[in-house]
């Protein structure tokens, strides 16, 4: 996987690689039930990979429109990297449908 366009900032693994690209490319063909299982298997196995937990929020916040959920994986991105501006934003999209 050494041909990746884009620098690997969270050192993720081939695999790693390859399975996120597995889980995004469901997202996109709506297997939503099978990119969930993949992404939570992941968070499973690395509990803190950032990908993952962005992939979860966009799985809960746009596709199942479960926004709770959706804030809460982007709540932990923001825990581990509180400048992470993409987060941020995707949080405060879903904070508005959201009753506290």
């Amino acid at each position: 996987m050494s041909n990746r366009s884009f620098h690997n900032i969270y050192n993720l693994s081939d695999q790693q690689l390859e399975d996120l690209d597995k889980a995004e490319e469901m997202l996109e063909s709506q297997h939503l039930n099978s990119a969930e299982e993949l992404l939570l298997e992941m968070l499973k196995n690395y509990p803190d990979c950032i990908p993952v937990l962005n992939n979860l929020g966009v799985l809960y916040g746009k596709y199942l429109l479960e926004y709770e959920k959706a804030i809460s994986y982007y709540n932990k991105v923001l825990k581990l990297e509180p400048s992470n501006e993409w987060a941020r934003a995707e949080r405060r999209r879903y904070e508005r449908y959201v009753e506290y």
